[in-house]
């Protein structure tokens, strides 16, 4: 049974084939608008969707060629439904639904963060249901218990920026360039290590909720009429990635031992970063418990997660991916996965 997954949530455009049969992801591909959103210091909505339509095909296209397979093989197409850029979503989803139409398919649509979170089950190393799942990118930072497959249940949420987003913040403070996050982690290995020290949001509450805008707050006061100077900002950069770190971490910790499992799965973009997974790592060996993560570069937007998360949902259905009777397909910029109901 093979599948094509669609990722057109902001500012990637990814497909990937997986066989759902065989349990295999057979290839996938991902073009990044970052040269594109560079100069504005940011992503510009209307630019990504225009980007969009103007590279799933030949993806797609280059993709079946790669794996030797047609697009008359296909048993469904998956796409990104939500959260996400609305103008995106809708070119993801369009080109999805027209495919299926044509192909006389099935078109899933999947929850941007059901993709990430379930991903870790493809590796060779892979968590089973029942296990906590620490969500973390630019737009969302939540600890979720995941039962099975569309069972998940909020544990804990930032309740302002999320930590990926107030990476990018501080970088901007820092006057580092865009994308924020990975250049402020890179300022940050030259970093000297308790330089400064800045202040753990919510470190302390006894609870699973997050807090980062304070943390840039607290950056733009310590450079705030300080020269410009490499290494200082490299010893800001540090002090905030290692803040940020110590906030996961100790809510990680303490999702574990709150819920009982034994299995903590990391996803989203932030989930890529090295210093917290050492740190993680180092956390689970002190509690006896396992950590998971996908693949480095699948940890940021792709098109394999969507595909993948469709094969398990089709599988949980036990009866083959028949199409509906009649094409209607919306988008949700705005949807809570723990609103998600079990397939």
């Amino acid at each position: 049974m093979l599948i094509l997954g669609i990722e057109t949530s902001c500012d990637e455009t990814g497909v990937a084939l997986y066989d759902a049969g065989a349990g295999r992801m057979l290839a996938h591909a991902v073009h990044s608008q970052v040269a594109m959103h560079e100069a504005y210091g940011g992503v510009v909505p209307e630019l990504a969707s225009r980007d969009h339509i103007r590279r799933l095909i030949p993806l797609s296209r280059g993709l079946f060629q790669q794996c030797g397979r047609a697009p008359g093989e296909l048993a469904a197409v998956a796409f990104t439904e939500g959260p996400g850029l609305i103008g995106a979503l809708l070119v993801g989803a369009s080109f999805a639904q027209g495919l299926a139409f044509a192909l006389g398919v099935r078109a899933i649509g999947i929850h941007h963060l059901e993709g990430h979170l379930l991903l870790p089950l493809l590796g060779e190393r892979a968590p089973r249901f029942p296990f906590v799942a620490l969500l973390v990118s630019g737009g969302h930072t939540q600890l979720m218990r995941v039962e099975g497959v569309g069972h998940y249940v909020l544990l804990g949420e930032t309740q302002d920026d999320a930590a990926g987003e107030a990476f990018d913040k501080t970088a901007k403070v820092l006057g580092l360039g865009y994308p924020g996050g990975p250049a402020l982690s890179r300022l940050a290995e030259s970093g000297t290590p308790g330089r400064y020290r800045l202040p753990r949001p919510m470190i302390a509450s006894g609870d699973l909720e997050f807090s980062f805008s304070g943390l840039k707050t607290a950056v733009l006061q310590l450079v705030r009429g300080t020269a410009p100077n490499l290494q200082f900002h490299a010893d800001v950069a540090r002090a905030f990635q290692d803040a940020v770190v110590d906030v996961l971490v100790a809510k990680c910790g303490l999702a574990m031992k709150t819920t009982g499992l034994t299995q903590l799965v990391v996803a989203g973009g932030v989930g890529a970063n090295r210093p917290l997974r050492a740190a993680l790592d180092a956390e689970a060996r002190r509690q006896g418990f396992d950590v998971f993560y996908p693949e480095p570069e699948l940890c940021t937007d792709n098109g394999a997660m969507i595909a993948f998360a469709a094969g398990l949902r089709l599988r949980a259905e036990r009866t083959a991916p028949t199409p509906p009777a009649a094409f209607r397909f919306t988008v949700r910029p705005r949807w809570a996965l723990d609103s998600l109901a079990a397939a």
